[in-house]
């Protein structure tokens, strides 16, 4: 029996699901991460401990949180603390095992921009800003990337660092004392990117029917592959149903 078809947006959330581990503290965001870790805890990471930023510590909702601030997250949780307690006393003191970040661009060393496209003073495009990212990309011990694989989001550099990754390479990060460990992987509609041991991300896994010339196309830097290249298992039946029930209207999925 062939493999369910799927969207893009719900090829990269169930490939970032797998990513989570059963004990995982996740710092979990709006959007597709938001879909990836209440599909884990669904289905293979029950114990998946989630943490909202606004304070939610061990949520357990029974439908899809709309927002970091929405009511359902408050019901079974483990606590409820305030942002600042969150972010002084949980990720900056080590407890989030993992963070999950997005933004308009992701160069070669996992370096995040969501705050301008071009120059700082003349910007092209002013984006949203940091929000939290910038503390969970420091502090959390490996953080998680989801983005569309297209040119103009995978420069070789980001146009503005809003969150740091291996910034110029692993040594560069840890000349600045961040305690994290850093980008671990970015999930994107074609592929799967881990950093090698300078920092830079390579290809790690393509999604079934996906070459490397495709995704080399679509990455503004000579991008290494590695070795032992990969293709990632298509989504199950499992996997695609239980996604589609927790957002039905396609609030995010679209």
């Amino acid at each position: 029996m062939s493999a369910p078809a799927c969207t893009p947006a719900e090829l990269m959330v169930v490939n970032a699901a797998r990513l989570l581990r059963e004990g995982d503290v996740v710092l979990v965001g709006v959007g597709l991460p938001n879909l990836a870790c209440n599909l884990a805890r669904r289905l293979h990471a029950p114990g998946l401990v989630m943490v909202y930023e606004a304070g939610v510590i061990g949520a357990q909702p029974e439908r899809l949180p709309l927002s970091i601030g929405d009511p359902c997250l408050a019901v079974g949780a483990l606590s409820i603390c305030s942002m600042y307690e969150l972010f002084a006393h949980y990720l900056q003191r080590g407890l989030i095992s993992v963070g999950f970040v997005g933004g308009a661009q992701i160069d070669r060393y996992g370096n995040l921009n969501a705050t301008v496209i071009g120059d700082y003073r003349r910007p092209k495009v002013r984006l949203p800003g940091s929000g939290g990212s910038m503390e969970i990309a420091a502090w959390a011990d490996r953080v998680y990337m989801m983005a569309p694989h297209r040119r103009r989001r995978f420069p070789a550099r980001c146009d503005f660092i809003t969150s740091a990754g291996f910034l110029d390479g692993r040594s560069s990060r840890r000349a600045r004392r961040l305690r994290g460990g850093g980008p671990a992987a970015v999930v994107t509609d074609l592929a799967l990117l881990e950093p090698d041991a300078q920092g830079e991300l390579t290809l790690v896994a393509l999604h079934p029917g996906v070459t490397i010339e495709q995704v080399q196309a679509q990455t503004g830097w000579p991008l290494q592959v590695a070795e032992d290249l990969r293709t990632t298992q298509p989504p199950t039946r499992e996997e695609l149903e239980t996604l589609r029930a927790l957002d039905p209207q396609g609030v995010y999925l679209g």
